[in-house]
């Protein structure tokens, strides 16, 4: 019924994050029936950044320099390093404009079932850097599931030597969470990270 590009458009389509084979489609017949003034602009911006982007030697962000423009702002914090698993999280802490420290992606978590070990991870760069005397903190911002738990903890030991405070996000009641929808869990490290007001 349709051709081989139009084929294989909703296939690529279809593997982005969120999206389905409706969701696929939909976009394809959208980005079809809009060929000028969006198709054609977004291959050529897909082509372009996929040709700029490199991962930052440093702190393993992805950028169009190395390092990237974060390790570049003078005006960061030299003496606070976040920890974070991937790049979205990265920019999800960014978008927030609150931490205004140096990250430290790790590319990944501890995961035995899946065979992801301490070697398979920036965790060697990551001593390094927090073994620098400019840095006073290293902030532990991984997800809260098991993996991500159990690569703190690692974090957490492997850090002990280098002298620098390890902290880590805090857990717990979402901000306009309700109780009664929250899992056992979260309402768990919620009681346990209670603090006087």
């Amino acid at each position: 019924m349709i051709g081989p590009e139009i084929d294989e458009l909703m296939r690529l389509l279809a593997r982005l994050p969120g999206l389905g084979p409706r969701s696929a489609r939909r976009i394809a017949l959208h980005l079809l029936t809009h060929r000028d003034e969006l198709m054609h602009p977004l291959a050529d911006a897909l082509v372009s950044t996929a040709e700029a982007i490199v991962p930052c030697r440093q702190c393993g962000n992805l950028d169009t320099t190395d390092p990237c423009g974060i390790c570049q702002d003078p005006g960061r914090d030299p003496t606070s390093l976040c920890v974070v698993e991937q790049v979205g999280d990265l920019w999800a802490l960014e978008r927030t404009r609150v931490f205004r420290g140096r990250y430290h992606v790790l590319g990944g978590t501890l995961s035995a079932l899946d065979g992801i070990g301490p070697e398979d991870l920036r965790l060697a760069e990551l001593i390094e850097r927090a073994s620098a005397p400019e840095i006073s903190e290293v902030i532990i911002a991984l997800d809260a599931t098991v993996d991500g738990q159990t690569t703190a903890h690692y974090l957490a030991d492997s850090l002990s030597g280098a002298g620098v405070t390890v902290s880590r996000l805090a857990h717990g009641v979402p901000v306009g969470g309700e109780l009664d929808y929250l899992d056992d869990g979260t309402i768990t490290a919620a009681l346990n990270a209670r603090r006087p007001i």
